[in-house]
């Protein structure tokens, strides 16, 4: 049995950026209610450009918190923000397909996988554990409901 789980060091590194962004605008907000030292359309603009990135960046987080578990014919995913579980057949894919991109000399790799019931999902080779174990399984058992490279 294959278990991909969100690595640790990763969802670390993106709470830490997280907490900088909420200090950041906690600073702004506490200058703008007590000093005023900059201009009214500063503050307007750092605060929501910076509440946006923090909304972006908590659904990121939160969508990719995701296990994935893959053998004995089945792969199961285990969405435990959603308190959602389900178990799926091979049989059940409809396509699967990974992209790879290379950025700063690092080669990215993304995963995605449809099945049956128009439900699927992603995971890459910087945020899971086991990534590669699982992309050799589907070679392996499903390697004809590979989408075929352009």
């Amino acid at each position: 049995m294959i278990h991909c789980r969100p690595k640790k060091n990763t969802y670390f590194s993106l709470s830490l950026v997280l907490l900088i962004l909420i200090s950041g605008l906690i600073y702004i907000l506490n200058d703008f209610a007590n000093t005023r030292s900059f201009g009214l359309i500063f503050y307007l603009i750092s605060a929501s450009l910076i509440t946006v990135v923090i909304l972006m960046l908590l659904v990121k987080m939160m969508a990719g918190y995701k296990f994935i578990s893959a053998g004995k014919e089945k792969i199961i995913t285990r969405l435990p923000l959603r308190g959602q579980t389900k178990t799926y057949d091979l049989s059940e894919i409809l396509a699967w397909d990974e992209e790879k991109v290379m950025a700063n000399k690092k080669e990215f790799k993304q995963l995605t996988v449809a099945f049956a019931d128009k439900m699927s999902f992603t995971m890459s080779n910087h945020e899971h554990l086991n990534y590669e174990d699982f992309v050799q399984y589907l070679i392996k058992k499903a390697g004809k409901k590979r989408v075929k490279s352009r």
